[in-house]
């Protein structure tokens, strides 16, 4: 069953004036689509996730991430959250095609201020990035082949090369790969992966 999946990124200080280039560094790591690169959409929540956007701005085409930072740097406060979303290219399988490409896939970068959401930070991460739902990393439904394989390696690489570099390369104390359910993705995918052989 799909499941959804989060990277959560703790720094050693995340005041005001930390909190858009902690954020900068780690959308730097990411490895935007080709054919959708860029960010897409910003938006300022204050107070919680349930209140009314103050400010979002769509992008079309998508902006280098140091110009969507930009726009949200006139309103930055300890208890806002921030949300950037950019895509990045991940091999599907098309069932109607009945072929593997890569497709742009949504990802959506959450900032909380340490004042924001009744401190959600400590539970979600200062910088919580949103992968959307599993399946291009396990392809439940799709027979696992030597060329599904591959491409589900693939995707898996991606995922585990952009956790890696955004805990290395934005300063980040801590980090934490989960999902939902708190299922083990490495575990889940190693027996998935051992059905191939």
């Amino acid at each position: 069953m799909a499941d959804s999946l989060y990277l959560s990124l703790w720094f050693p200080s995340f005041d005001i004036e930390d909190m858009l280039p902690r954020a900068l560094s780690v959308m730097r790591q990411f490895p935007f689509s080709a054919t959708r690169p860029g960010v897409s959409y910003v938006a300022l929540h204050p107070v919680s996730w349930d209140e009314p956007t103050i400010l979002e701005q769509r992008f079309q085409p998508g902006v280098p991430p140091e110009q969507a930072v930009l726009v949200a740097a006139d309103l930055l406060h300890e208890d806002y959250g921030y949300a950037f979303e950019a895509m990045w290219d991940l091999w599907i399988f098309s069932e109607e095609q009945k072929q593997w490409a890569q497709r742009p896939s949504l990802v959506e970068f959450l900032v909380h201020g340490e004042g924001f959401d009744e401190e959600a930070y400590r539970q979600e991460g200062h910088i919580q990035v949103d992968f959307g739902f599993d399946t291009p990393f396990l392809q439940e439904d799709v027979q696992l082949t030597l060329e599904a394989e591959t491409h589900v390696r693939a995707n898996v690489q991606k995922l585990v090369e952009f956790t890696m570099k955004a805990e290395k390369n934005s300063g980040a104390n801590a980090r934490l790969l989960w999902s939902e359910s708190e299922e083990n993705l490495a575990q889940k995918l190693i027996a998935r992966l051992q059905k191939v052989h």
